[in-house]
């Protein structure tokens, strides 16, 4: 029989993690990887992002290596969202992470959310589906059915991205669902 998860981060909490932008961008990139990443790989990817430079200049580095170690780590640490030793600098995500993801929109690498993707590829395959039934030059040309089946694969094709985009996050779901049955 299935447990409920006893685990979720309040509400007040999910905002405080929200409200940096280094805090957001540590459970992205955990969220993303495997789910472990060392601290100066991660002060690494968000100076680079931050900056637009890669390697990053050391000054950025080293600010946010030092923000993350003094302040976000150890609060996201305290809430339950990763796991931060600070002896060997290893973050891991931790079960709370799931809370807070549920309120972050997922981006995908083109810089839109996976909704916004979704709707526009279904309006899209609408569009193409219709207009080949009304029989609009060059688009009736396809059958209707084609359209279908091709908006389909489209879809499929977005969703596989999505999985293996956030693919140890989601193992990572699963196994936790999968010890809740046991």
């Amino acid at each position: 029989m299935p447990m409920f998860r006893t685990t979720d981060l309040p509400e007040s909490d999910v905002y405080t993690v929200l409200a940096n932008a280094r805090r957001r961008e540590t459970v992205r990139h955990l969220t993303t990887s495997n789910g472990t990443i060392t601290l100066g790989t991660l002060a690494t990817e968000i100076a680079a992002e931050e900056t637009g430079q890669s390697p990053p200049p050391k000054a950025a580095y080293d600010s946010v290596r030092s923000s993350l170690r003094q302040t976000h780590l150890p609060m996201l640490d305290d809430l339950g969202v990763v796991e931060y030793d600070p002896d060997t600098h290893v973050i891991r995500l931790r079960e709370r992470a799931r809370d807070v993801d549920t309120y972050m929109e997922l981006i995908t690498p083109y810089g839109i959310t996976w909704g916004e993707l979704y709707r526009t590829l279904g309006v899209l395959s609408l569009f193409l589906v219709v207009a080949a039934l009304l029989e609009a030059p060059v688009i009736a040309l396809v059958d209707p059915l084609l359209w279908s089946s091709l908006s389909l694969a489209v879809f499929a094709v977005a969703i596989a991205a999505q999985f293996w985009t956030h693919r140890w996050y989601v193992i990572r779901s699963l196994r936790g669902l999968e010890r809740g049955w046991r």
